[in-house]
């Protein structure tokens, strides 16, 4: 796990070295261990290490071939890296290291473009061609790991954040008006390629580019999500052959580091289950808890199932305890490390946690990802019982705001057509899904999630040089969840399969519990300390200048601030704080 970034110049202007460092810093956080850097002509590679697989300098990058023509740094890793590196010394290919990074370099040589297909893991990459100087990037099929890019007519960069990016200065900042839309609408998901800021785009999951010196080819796909039925199963077998690719997914994920793997044990299902399935095969976990505060309303920790699950696996446990003003005090760090506005009352949970785990571990296991391959969150039997048209089945259940509040929210320069009406509607009318709740969780699967958890809990994590390995996306267990009847799923209030699995492994305790979120109480309610810090971005003179939301509209929220949520239960006034809290710190002080 690492960072990456690079420039690409189409002039005849040589890379500058300086700006190669200057974004190198800004990675630093996610590659603590090591860093290189390769500057010739109109080309820069620069990569920072978190050395999880095979720890030696053999592995550091940019690596290069052995004819030195093609040259690589890559993010993430390759799960079935030793397969196939097996497969290609069969046909007589030689190594020099014992990585993952020089499988892929191999892999590319051998096959081209075509080799991604082969890759099982998460990856974000780029290799240059030093002969036909032309440069490919591709990212893993369900977007784990982060890829941005910036073009404009002198050069193309890119990076695993945009916080290197931007330390160019050569970004154009003003804001895309669709993706302010989707911003405010599907709880900042920004769907790929876009960002929040028109100079900032990302590679969309499951495809790869090619930019040369007539610039950027359109994005191809290499993999496709299908939620058709294939062949059919009985119920004990769908639940049989899930256990089966989720134990393999697990175990691929802790065995695949020359470093020990921990798991972040929220006393929920999912994670719990991943403690189960791994102490199947392995005499020892480490799981790492975090709690917070109460509030009146609710509880800050779920910690009586994550010692439950202590017990019964005797794993090796840490808990943490947070207090809210600790919280609020750091959660500016957060909105540093975010690459892009995320509103997510756990993002500072996930940052907070992974400082201390960090300090113990490089490497974790984490659930991301199973509520929407299963469906266990409480929209969608809503949208399951809801009827009519799919749009509005979908949207009734899921938009923080329609399109006519959204035109009250912000000025009405941002506000043109229904942009996220037009993406979901698209998404839902797939010929790749059998029915409405088939195209629901393939959107939620395939793009929505990739802009919510996912993203959060690699930047988060990596913030801190620690390596979030998500099993619930390995690709192989996707693609057979994605064919399981929909009614299967539902059954018990949603993920009724990873119940099935559970019984007799996890205690009925965990099992049976209602379905949990994690706990940030201090983030929830909009009072108090966290109030007054709201209200001080949105009435800021950083705020009244950019002119990006209604003043009216921001007074109303202000004046009443527990009573505007989304249907979601997010609050309305945090979205909006959140994203001028981010401009501030990400756009502002460029």
């Amino acid at each position: 796990m690492c960072g990456i970034a690079g420039e690409l110049r189409f002039d005849s202007t040589a890379v500058d070295k300086d700006k190669m460092n200057k974004m190198l810093s800004r990675l630093e956080r996610r590659g603590p261990d090591s860093a290189g850097i390769y500057v010739r002509e109109n080309v820069g590679l620069v990569h920072r290490r978190l050395a999880v697989i095979d720890l030696s300098s053999g592995s550091a990058q940019p690596l290069f071939n052995a004819d030195s023509t093609l040259a690589i740094i890559f993010n993430g890793t390759i799960y079935n890296y030793p397969e196939l590196r097996r497969e290609m010394q069969a046909l007589g290919v030689h190594f020099q290291s014992q990585g993952d990074t020089e499988v892929i370099l191999k892999a590319f040589e051998l096959w081209g473009e075509a080799c991604l297909v082969r890759l099982i893991g998460m990856f974000a990459f780029a290799i240059y061609d030093l002969r036909k100087k032309r440069l490919f990037l591709a990212r893993d099929r369900l977007g784990i790991k982060p890829l941005y890019y910036s073009v404009d007519q002198k050069r193309f960069n890119f990076a695993s954040n945009t916080q290197a990016l931007l330390s160019t200065g050569d970004i154009d900042t003003t804001i895309d008006a669709e993706a302010l839309q989707h911003q405010f609408t599907l709880h900042a998901v920004v769907p790929a390629p876009r960002t929040i800021l028109n100079g900032l785009r990302k590679v969309e999951p499951g495809s790869f580019i090619w930019v040369d010196q007539n610039g950027v080819a359109a994005a191809q796909s290499y993999w496709e999500l299908s939620a058709t039925r294939g062949e059919q199963r009985s119920e004990q077998e769908w639940i049989e052959q899930t256990r089966a690719a989720l134990q393999l997914a697990v175990d691929r994920r802790n065995d695949v580091a020359d470093v020990p793997v921990g798991v972040l044990l929220s006393g929920g299902l999912d994670s719990s289950l991943l403690v189960g399935l791994l102490a199947q095969n392995h005499n020892s976990v480490k799981t790492y808890s975090v709690g917070f505060e109460d509030q009146p309303e609710e509880r800050g920790n779920e910690f009586e199932y994550s010692d439950a699950i202590v017990e019964a696996f005797a794993t090796d446990h840490q808990r943490h305890y947070i207090a809210n003003g600790q919280v609020l005090e750091r959660l500016p760090e957060a909105i540093a490390h975010m690459p892009e506005p995320m509103v997510a009352q756990d993002a500072v949970a996930f940052y907070l946690l992974a400082e201390q785990v960090s300090k113990d571990i490089k490497v974790v296991q984490s659930g991301q990802g199973a509520d929407e391959l299963f469906a266990g969150y409480f929209w969608y039997p809503q949208m399951n019982k809801a009827s009519g048209e799919p749009l509005r089945r979908f949207a009734d259940h899921y938009f923080d705001r329609d399109f006519a509040e959204y035109s009250e929210t912000v000025h009405a320069h941002y506000v043109d057509r229904d942009y996220t009406s037009a993406l979901v509607r698209k998404a839902l009318e797939t010929q790749h899904a059998d029915s409405f709740m088939d195209a629901v969780l393939r959107f939620d699967v395939s793009t929505l999630i990739v802009d919510d958890p996912v993203k959060r809990v690699d930047s988060m994590t990596m913030a801190w040089g620690l390596e979030a390995r998500v099993p619930f996306l390995d690709h192989e267990l996707v693609e057979l969840a994605m064919q399981m009847p929909i009614e299967l799923k539902l059954r018990e209030g949603g993920k009724y399969p990873l119940k099935a699995i559970s019984r007799g492994l996890l205690p009925d305790s965990v099992i049976d519990r209602p379905k949990g979120y994690f706990p940030m109480p201090a983030l929830k309610y909009v009072r108090g300390e966290f109030l007054s810090m709201v209200s001080d971005a949105l009435n800021s003179t950083a705020c009244r200048q950019r002119g990006l939301f209604n003043r009216q509209y921001v007074e109303r929220l202000l004046a009443a601030p527990d009573q505007y949520h989304t249907r979601l239960q997010g609050s309305k006034l945090w979205h909006m704080a959140l994203l001028e809290l981010w401009l501030q710190e990400h756009v502002d002080c460029i």
